[in-house]
């Protein structure tokens, strides 16, 4: 019994975490219908970022995640840019703008590789390695932060969305772009904000991945199919579905990993993806 709780509680907090680093991508591609599959390395660069403020200033990790966030948000604007004007202006999204968002992802983990090598890289901070007891069970910080900053990334983005101008256009945008025109807001500058915020998410999520484990800049492959998962069973552009299909993926995957064996914890997600569109193909709160 006590092995299936620590189970659970596990997934659980893990399940937080797979909420920080699906977010973003239930934005772009459950809202805006961009498949960006470099979102993963995004999330790896905002790592390595938080591990050179850390490393070298001293940093918290979590701050070192929060302060890039501008800078990752700039940055998702000129990739949607470029995006738009080469690919989606001229309907030929489907496709090349696949090969695109390749391009950026091999881009990225070169660019890694080439500066810091293929050595694993960390943060330090005086919580992680320790851990808290509640009601006999111990919460580890290193999973335990992760899991309450991602709940809180979001709510947040959740409020964002729902009650403020610019978040009930994201929401419309993806629903119907040509009664938002009528209403006299550009779709597109609407979509380029919402992709900017998609990949301003992954500067504290890339953040949040250091704290719970060392990465390399190949790591985020392991995450490409987790996150779609993620952003597929929660309902397209759901954000609270994200984050509860997040926690069941976590949960499975660590009672997978403890009752079954962990190499068997990494199919999980494509397993629960698979039930899913054959029993609500919508995902659990599909628009």
């Amino acid at each position: 019994m006590e092995l299936l709780l620590n189970a659970v509680k596990d997934g659980l907090l893990l399940g937080g975490f797979y909420g920080a680093i699906s977010v973003g991508l239930t934005i772009s591609f459950g809202l805006l219908d961009v498949v960006n599959i470099a979102h993963p390395i995004f999330i790896i660069l905002g790592s390595y970022i938080a591990y050179v403020l850390n490393s070298t200033w001293g940093v918290d990790p979590l701050l070192a995640g929060l302060l890039p966030a501008p800078l990752f948000y700039w940055l998702g604007v000129a990739v949607y840019r470029v995006y738009y004007r080469s690919f989606e202006r001229r309907g030929e999204e489907s496709l090349r703008g696949l090969v695109f968002f390749f391009g950026i992802l091999f881009l990225i983990e070169v660019s890694l590789i080439i500066t810091y090598g293929v050595d694993y890289r960390l943060v330090s901070a005086g919580y992680i390695g320790r851990s808290l007891d509640l009601g006999g069970l111990s919460f580890a910080y290193r999973l335990l932060v992760p899991f309450l900053a991602g709940s809180l990334l979001t709510l947040a983005l959740f409020l964002f969305l729902t009650r403020t101008f610019y978040g009930k256009a994201i929401m419309g945008v993806s629903q119907d772009r040509f009664a938002l025109q009528l209403m006299g807001a550009d779709p597109v500058k609407i979509k380029t904000i919402a992709f900017g915020l998609s990949i301003a998410t992954t500067s504290l999520a890339g953040a949040l991945l250091i704290i719970i484990g060392p990465v390399e800049p190949s790591v985020g492959r392991v995450y490409i199919g987790r996150v779609f998962a993620v952003v597929v069973l929660g309902g397209m552009g759901s954000v609270g579905g994200t984050l509860v299909a997040a926690i069941i993926v976590g949960v499975a995957e660590s009672l997978t990993s403890i009752f079954v064996g962990p190499a068997w914890s990494e199919a999980v997600s494509f397993a629960l993806l698979l039930l899913a569109l054959a029993v609500r193909p919508s995902g659990l709160f599909g628009r």
